[in-house]
C-alpha cells in the first residue's frame, strides 16, 4: 500500500511538471506576458504544489521503512551539500551554463533510486535558489527538470562498490546528455510568451511540425552554446570525482539500508 501511495504522490509531481510546461501552448502564451516575466502569478502556486508533494513523499518514506528517518538525513546532508556548491557558480564566473549542482544529482539519484533522485533534484534547486538568491519565476521549473534529471538517473542499473571505468563513461555519457537536456526543458517555459523572428517565435495555431522547427531554431541560436559547457562540465566531474563519490555513497546506503533473513 505504501508503495502504491508513495508511487501516486510521485507521478502526480510529474503530472503538474508536465501540465506547468505544456499549458502556455494550449492557451495563447504570448497574450499573457512575455518573456521572463511569464508565469509571475502561477509560478508561487506551481512552487508549493511541488514542495507540498515533495513533502508528502518524504513522510511516506518515512512511514515505510524502519531505516527512513537516516534515509531522509542522508537527503539533507546531500541537498546541503549540492546546495553549496551552488556557491562556487555565484562566487566564481563559471564558462556558459557549467553548473556543479548537477552532477551530485545524478549521483545520488544513480546511488539511492529514482525516487530519491527527484527528492534530491526538486531539494537541491529549492534550497540552493533560497540561499543564493537565484528566486524567480523560473524557479518551479528548474526544480521540476532537476528532479527529472535525478530521476532517470535512478533508472540506470544500480551500482556496487567496484566502480568500473565503463559505469563512470555511461554516468559521464548521462551527464552530458542531461546538461543540455536540462536547457532544452527549462527554456519551455517561456519561450511561447517570448517574441522574436518569425522563424523562431511560437504563435497559436502552429502545427507539432512547424512548433518543433521553429524550437530548434530558437533553441540553437540562444541556448545550445551555453548548454555545451553544461553539458562539458557535467561529464567532466563525473568523469573526474564519479568513481570515489560512487563507492561513498554506496557504503552509505549499506548502512541505510538492511535486510531481515528469514
Amino acid at each position: 500500500m505504501r508503495r502504491l501511495v508513495g508511487g501516486a504522490v510521485y507521478a502526480l509531481s510529474a503530472a503538474i511538471g508536465l501540465l506547468a510546461f505544456a499549458y502556455p501552448f494550449f492557451t495563447g502564451g504570448q497574450a499573457q506576458g512575455a518573456g521572463f516575466a511569464a508565469h509571475g502569478q502561477d509560478a508561487p502556486l506551481v512552487t508549493a504544489a511541488l514542495v507540498g508533494l515533495a513533502l508528502v513523499a518524504l513522510l511516506v518514506e518515512l512511514q515505510g521503512e524502519a531505516l527512513g528517518a537516516k534515509t531522509v538525513a542522508m537527503l539533507g546532508v546531500l541537498v546541503a551539500v549540492a546546495s553549496t556548491l551552488r556557491f562556487i557558480e555565484v562566487a566564481v564566473p563559471l564558462p556558459g551554463g557549467f553548473s556543479p549542482i548537477f552532477a551530485p544529482i545524478i549521483l545520488a539519484g544513480y546511488v539511492f533510486g529514482s525516487r530519491f533522485g527527484f527528492l534530491m533534484g526538486a531539494f537541491s534547486l529549492l534550497v540552493s535558489g533560497l540561499v543564493t538568491g537565484g528566486v524567480g519565476p523560473w524557479l518551479p521549473y528548474q526544480m521540476f527538470t532537476a528532479g527529472w534529471m535525478g530521476l532517470t538517473a535512478g533508472w540506470l542499473p544500480r551500482p556496487t562498490a567496484a566502480v568500473s571505468r565503463r559505469e563512470c563513461a555511461v554516468l559521464a555519457a548521462f551527464g552530458f546528455v542531461w546538461g543540455l537536456l536540462y536547457g532544452v526543458i527549462i527554456n519551455l517555459y517561456f519561450w511561447p510568451f517570448a517574441a522574436g523572428p518569425a522563424g523562431q517565435a511560437w504563435t497559436p495555431g502552429l502545427g507539432l511540425r512547424e512548433t518543433l522547427a521553429r524550437y530548434g531554431a530558437f533553441y540553437l541560436v540562444t541556448s545550445f552554446g551555453w548548454d555545451v559547457m553544461r553539458a562539458v562540465g557535467n561529464g567532466v566531474l563525473i568523469g573526474l570525482l564519479g568513481a570515489p563519490t560512487i563507492r561513498a555513497l554506496v557504503r552509505f546506503r549499506r548502512r541505510l539500508y538492511f535486510e531481515v533473513r528469514r
